[in-house]
């Protein structure tokens, strides 16, 4: 009798966790909730980082932004705002990051190599444009800021994100502007992402 019995209770537990499972409310790996009206979806699967600031996504500042701040700033490479905003779009990088380095690396082209470059990043010789100041340690001179803009997308996306896994701009900066040749990594960094909320918050900075 005893046997019987066992598989009498088992056969309860297994229908009684069914019955839980399929009640309303129940959850699952992928469930809804409403709120307001709104439908949100949530996944257990879903990747979630606390890494850094990645650089990677859709625009989330618009052409006419890009060109309020460089008209404002009086840069050599005011109207390029498109530019900035299709190259996002191509490449899937937010472009408030690209801005956000251009102000850093020469105040929007209004210092250092910059001005000689038509380069938003200062980047050292390729080999597909001319180099110069090469007593520097040689920079690449770009056709015009429209193709500066360009081989910035085109090296972040190329080299660091899909060559050497490099999306964040925690794990860029100590690649792109080591301490090893004099830099701050840590005081780069804060002023980009500091850079970007501002920009996010609509602030105009020259």
């Amino acid at each position: 009798m005893k046997k019987p019995l066992l598989l009498l209770c088992l056969a309860g537990v297994l229908f009684l966790a069914l019955a839980a499972q399929n009640a309303p409310g129940a959850t699952s790996a992928s469930t809804h909730s409403q709120q307001q009206g709104v439908t949100y979806r949530f996944s257990m699967n879903v990747h979630s980082s606390n890494t850094g600031h990645s650089v990677l996504g859709k625009p989330t500042i618009t052409a006419a932004f890009v060109n309020r701040v460089l008209a404002a700033a009086h840069s050599p490479a005011a109207g390029t705002g498109q530019d900035f905003y299709r190259l996002s779009l191509q490449y899937g990088i937010d472009d408030v990051w690209p801005l956000a380095f251009f102000h850093h690396e020469s105040d929007y082209g209004k210092t250092g190599e910059a001005r000689a470059t038509d380069s938003i990043g200062n980047s050292r010789c390729i080999t597909t444009r001319p180099c110069i100041d090469q007593d520097r340690g040689g920079y690449a001179q770009m056709w015009n800021w429209t193709d500066g803009i360009v081989q910035w997308y085109v090296l972040i996306r190329n080299l660091y994100i899909n060559t050497w896994g490099r999306s964040t701009v925690e794990s860029i900066i100590p690649k792109y502007a080591p301490s090893s040749d004099g830099n701050d990594e840590q005081g780069y960094i804060n002023a980009l992402v500091s850079d970007a909320a501002a920009y996010h918050a609509g602030e105009v900075l020259p």
